[in-house]
């Protein structure tokens, strides 16, 4: 019915490279079904703009692995992490995995883009509000993969029931325009589709009306405030780029016209296709942004694997592709700094980063709560420049 892919189709290998299927049957005919190898996951160049990324995806990639013949080392998933870091090493036989490359690296770039963008949105906004306002940017089947991967990264709340529901999170949104334009349409005044939203939602549902349907951002708003009170807890601004015009001098103006007339109370959200450049002008002005397309389609956190090592009569072999470096890596977090060294090496400073999560297929170490990676990713938040 929909073109998408089952978890069992993932997990058989169906969602591969086709060249990963011929490479299993040409290693087994060849009679090296059984060599080892040492896969590493890396970044060899971030975004231009970006100096760091989101590293998530690893509670998936656990589920795709576990059961099979291999061992799992990776980053606790949340870190911060920088070009060239390894992020994750498979090792194991190589025809154990090699037809779920393609998925694994689809898993860890699709999320740590999301999250890293969502991550970047959330440095800019601070203290206010961020929610991730992009699932109709997305097919269905992804939505809820795309709000754990944007909550993770930072953002406050998703909006999608099914999203929210896996996180174990509150849905949060508005109201769409649909509303005011049947209420205008059916009963000739915009308005009372908030004075309805007001006697239909549950009261631990905070008002916040859309505010820029057919009047003046600021008219609608106060006649938003003055129709509902205290109960009105923000307005949302969405208003097209065709219209837009100075969006600070906008908000500005809102909240100059309800702060005059008694209404301090009432928050301001602004959302409609905001990036960066648009919340940095904003934030000390809005309450707080709902952002979609830019987190829904960020740029992207080109994730690649290559063998690292390979076991020739039980030794590890250090070997890769021109402009690779070879050999099975640490990476240490030296207060404030990382520093690089081959795994065996003494440890240069620190605490190792990379830790084992599977060991022959089987979980060694339990993972953390979506709400726990989140609260670290904003830990680390605070000591990283955009």
């Amino acid at each position: 019915m929909f073109y998408t892919a089952s978890p069992q189709e993932i997990l058989e290998g169906r969602t591969t490279d086709v060249y990963f299927t011929r490479t299993v049957e040409v290693l087994k005919n060849a009679g090296l079904d059984k060599v080892r190898v040492r896969a590493e996951f890396h970044v060899a160049s971030l975004p231009r703009e970006y100096k760091w990324a989101v590293f998530t995806g690893l509670r998936e990639v656990v589920d795709l692995l576990k059961g099979r013949s291999v061992t799992l080392y990776a980053l606790p998933e949340g870190t911060l992490f920088y070009e060239n870091e390894p992020l994750m090493v498979i090792e194991g036989p190589y025809v154990e995995f090699a037809v779920l490359e393609t998925a694994i690296l689809g898993i860890v770039r699709h999320y740590s883009s999301i999250s890293t963008k969502a991550a970047r949105i959330k440095k800019l906004v601070g203290d206010k509000v961020c929610l991730f306002f992009g699932a109709r940017a997305l097919h269905p089947a992804i939505q809820p993969m795309a709000d754990r991967a944007a909550y993770l990264g930072g953002c406050d709340g998703v909006s999608t029931v099914l999203g929210a529901e896996k996180l174990g999170v509150r849905p949060t949104g508005t109201m769409p325009h649909a509303l005011m334009i049947i209420f205008k349409a059916a009963m000739g005044d915009h308005a009372l589709a908030w004075v309805w939203f007001d006697k239909t939602v549950p009261q631990d549902v905070p008002r916040i009306i859309l505010a820029d349907t057919f009047l003046d951002e600021r008219e609608e708003a106060l006649m938003a405030a003055k129709l509902l009170g205290e109960r009105l807890y923000g307005v949302r601004l969405d208003t097209p780029g065709s219209r837009r015009g100075n969006m600070k001098k906008i908000v500005e103006e809102v909240r100059w016209t309800l702060d005059l007339h008694g209404y301090r109370h009432v928050k301001i959200f602004v959302s409609g296709g905001v990036d960066e450049q648009q919340i940095a002008a904003l934030r000390d002005v809005a309450d707080g942004f709902g952002v979609g397309t830019s987190i829904a389609f960020p740029p992207s956190v080109d994730v690649s694997m290559d063998i690292v090592e390979v076991e020739v009569e039980g030794k590890w072999v250090p070997v890769t592709k021109r402009g690779k470096l070879p050999g099975f890596k640490q990476l240490y977090d030296c207060g404030g700094r990382r520093v690089m060294a081959p795994w065996n090496a003494e440890r240069p400073c620190g605490e190792p980063l990379l830790v084992k999560w599977l060991d022959n297929g089987v979980p060694v170490r339990d993972l953390p709560s979506d709400r726990e990676i989140r609260e670290y990713v904003l830990r680390q938040l605070g000591s990283v420049q955009l």
